[in-house]
């Protein structure tokens, strides 16, 4: 059949190669002159299957009513007068249970295996090179309780089956040596050798232009209008050319939204309301002076809740969420105190390591449900339209299982993967934990 996935960052493209595989004939939409330009673009870089806990815990509401007023807390809550925020907001403190977390947990870590062995079988068949470091992901804590409570997160995920370890300073000095320079910034921390990381705008171009080569079709620089609405299916997808302003409205026999946080802006006016809110996050990405003193391990600063990534020649420090609608500017106050922070944390740990006169700041909006869980599966609106958005901060690690789920899924086919695929009665106990939210 001919697909038309909406959207070509990580999932898109991902969906994309995998509806290929499948034997589909496959045109690709997006507003940008190429993939990954948006969400994908300077992220963490971290696959990170053995830390991918859910915001909402039981402690998460204390946390997010301390930050309220610092401009550069991890996670960032201005009320706005936008009933989808506060719809999400509710959602995600019904969520901050220990049953919900665990339920969560559970959904995550299985996405995240599946999509880590597709990932590494698709790496193997492509040979697409993306600075790619098969060194682990390093958690390292500041204070004696925050490592005690990292230990406890341990605990919670091994009973999951991941294999997440707890170190003293030694041992984590041990692993990533170049922390030596600020030791005093380790008390302890926690180790998952089986992760990695690697540029995902790099892998997702490359991947793009392969799936051209094979026959997909892309069609860029459109705007996506609307949905056209045909009894229970969808009868077509109205885009505008960025170029000549031009209209035209594309007919397939299957539709796949993968927009990331501007996935429920499409599919409202079905009647569809995915409750997805962006999460604002932020990066810059610093050329190293020092390469052979800078950390090759990809790491999590507990202290800042940011992730650094050595990306061959330079290092991405990224994190921090603000909720606050579709703002992508980083010229307010607020923007420019959360870049200055990344950087200023990364000279604290490694002084003198990177060149700091040209930051390359970035900001991407984080497509985030109350549960973390996304939206995987057929719409609840029209039968020939699909789902794939709402992956947070985890696009990077859930793509390519999420790619080639949602394939077998619209194939026919049942993935070899227990999850709570939208729009789908089994397993029921799992699409609660998505329908709670």
């Amino acid at each position: 059949m001919k697909v038309i996935v909406l959207g070509a960052g990580i999932i898109g493209i991902h969906t994309a190669w995998y509806l290929l595989d499948q034997g589909h004939d496959v045109v690709v939409v997006d507003r940008q002159p190429d993939a990954a330009l948006e969400t994908s673009f300077a992220n963490g870089a971290q696959i990170s299957v053995c830390f991918c806990e859910p915001w909402a815990n039981a402690g998460a509401p204390f946390k997010v009513a301390k930050w309220l007023l610092k401009d550069d807390a991890p996670l960032l809550f201005r009320p706005r007068l936008d009933p989808a925020q506060w719809r999400w907001g509710l959602s995600f403190l019904g969520q901050c249970t220990t049953a919900a977390f665990e339920r969560n947990v559970e959904q995550l870590v299985r996405l995240g295996r599946y999509s880590h062995e597709s990932l590494q079988a698709l790496v193997a068949e492509t040979g697409i090179q993306y600075n790619r470091l098969q060194k682990g992901i390093l958690h390292f804590f500041g204070s004696e309780a925050d490592f005690e409570a990292g230990a406890q997160g341990a605990e919670i995920m091994r009973r999951h089956g991941v294999d997440r370890r707890v170190l003293s300073r030694d041992e984590v000095l041990a692993i990533e040596p170049a922390l030596r320079s600020a030791q005093h910034a380790v008390f302890g921390g926690t180790y998952t050798p089986s992760d990695e990381s690697g540029d995902a705008r790099v892998f997702t171009q490359a991947l793009a232009k392969l799936a051209e080569r094979r026959g997909a079709q892309f069609l860029w620089n459109h705007d996506i209008v609307t949905l056209q609405p045909q009894g229970d299916e969808v009868a077509g997808v109205q885009v505008q050319s960025r170029e000549t302003g031009q209209t035209q409205w594309l007919k397939g026999d299957a539709y796949v939204v993968a927009l990331a946080s501007y996935a429920p802006g499409l599919t409202k006016s079905l009647g569809e309301h995915l409750n997805i809110y962006p999460a604002k996050g932020y990066s810059a990405t610093l050329r190293l002076k020092r390469p052979e003193q800078a950390s090759s391990v990809s790491l999590l600063d507990d202290a800042r809740k940011i992730a650094i990534s050595r990306l061959g020649d330079f290092v991405r420090i990224a994190g921090t969420a603000e909720l606050v609608g579709l703002d992508t500017s980083l010229d307010s106050p607020t923007s420019k105190v959360r870049c200055e922070s990344l950087v200023r944390r990364y000279e604290e740990l490694f002084p003198g390591v990177a060149d700091l006169s040209e930051p390359n700041y970035w900001t991407g909006l984080r497509p985030s449900t109350p549960t973390n869980v996304p939206y995987i599966g057929r719409s609840q609106k029209a039968s020939n339209l699909w789902i794939n958005a709402g992956h947070g901060t985890l696009g990077w690690t859930h793509g390519a299982g999420s790619g080639r789920a949602l394939a077998e899924l619209m194939s026919g086919k049942r993935p070899d993967l227990d999850f709570g695929f939208y729009g789908d009665a089994l397993p029921a106990r799992a699409v609660r934990s998505l329908q709670a939210a």
